[in-house]
């Protein structure tokens, strides 16, 4: 074996697979190969079991730490998976015109899509930060003829370009702070104009103008909130980045999944 391999069939320290604090050292005996890989056996499963042990197996000369343990990276449909199993669903269930009367208050016919602040040039440099993994481009902001996205930030500035969007949501719900209670947060719902969204059934503006059911606000409520008593703005918008699935903007697809009426 070569002398840096992690582990020595002359000797190695299992101090750390039994929590002790000095050195034990394990000299090797001359026997049968099966005797020795049982004894190798039996050390990696003591320290498999010890997530956040920063040393291993040593050999005379070398130190050797463990690897690092860390569980498996969330992607955002897991993330959002996860938001929509913590909340207990509705008493009853949603109606879809519901739903979308909440859509329309929330959604708007532009977003900012670029989160670098429309900072990329688009002249496909090929060491651009900007661009996406497969090397195209985010587009930098986008208009519909009727509300489509739910802005999943505040506010959004591109300073090359002169051009800024505050969200509506934001200005909206968070009028007297950066919290609000479930109650403020329904009731600043309910006061908000309703237009027609892009997805969803069909309801006309008249038709959504008074939202007498609460219900779907209510639970999205707790879907953003999380079992909190408050929500903050910056929550929402992290929460509503999750729903989106990583992306800029909550669309109709998505939204209606999280509230069960897809």
């Amino acid at each position: 074996r070569s002398e840096h391999s992690v582990v020595s069939t002359k000797q190695f320290d299992i101090s750390h697979c039994f929590g002790h604090k000095n050195l034990h050292t394990v000299q090797s005996r001359r026997s049968s190969s099966s005797d020795i890989m049982a004894r190798i056996s039996t050390a990696l499963l003591y320290l498999c079991s010890l997530v956040g042990s920063t040393s291993a197996f040593t050999t005379p000369g070398v130190v050797r730490r463990a690897p690092a343990f860390r569980a498996r990276s969330l992607s955002a449909a897991d993330d959002a998976t996860l938001v929509a199993e913590a909340v207990s669903a509705p008493a009853e269930p949603l109606e879809p015109k519901n739903v979308v009367m909440l859509f329309g208050r929330l959604a708007e016919k532009y977003i900012m899509l670029d989160a670098s602040g429309g900072m990329c040039c688009y002249s496909a440099c090929s060491d651009c930060e900007f661009r996406n993994p497969d090397g195209g481009y985010i587009m930098a902001d986008q208009s519909a003829s009727r509300p489509k996205w739910i802005p999943c930030y505040d506010e959004r500035v591109f300073e090359s370009s002169g051009k800024e969007h505050t969200s509506k949501w934001s200005t909206e719900i968070f009028t007297d702070g950066p919290a609000v209670t479930k109650e403020q947060f329904v009731s600043a719902i309910t006061e908000m104009s309703f237009a027609t969204p892009l997805g969803g059934p069909f309801v006309s503006n008249s038709a959504g103008k008074t939202m007498e059911n609460i219900a779907a606000a209510e639970f999205l409520f707790d879907i953003l909130a999380g079992g909190k008593e408050k929500l903050t703005k910056h929550r929402m918008q992290t929460q509503m980045k999750v729903l989106s699935g990583g992306e800029e903007g909550l669309t109709w697809p998505k939204f209606s999944e999280a509230m069960g009426v897809a």
